[in-house]
């Protein structure tokens, strides 16, 4: 799997995850787990687009 389908994998699943807690905001039920997943994925994309930049600002010291 490429780079951009993984991010494109989890985008996706940042989008299921926010219109269940969507739903089940206006049902009036706790979403602790969902918003512990969409956490853990937001943190997974950020990751990724640091290592971009630092791969964009300094390709010779990071191509080893």
């Amino acid at each position: 799997m490429s780079q951009k389908q993984y991010i494109k994998t989890v985008e996706r699943e940042i989008q299921r995850i926010n219109r269940i807690i969507d739903l089940k905001i206006l049902h009036g039920e706790t979403y602790s787990k969902e918003a512990r997943d969409h956490k853990l994925l937001l943190r997974k994309i950020r990751f990724n687009n640091r290592q971009n930049f630092f791969r964009r600002l300094f390709p010779s010291i990071l191509s080893f």
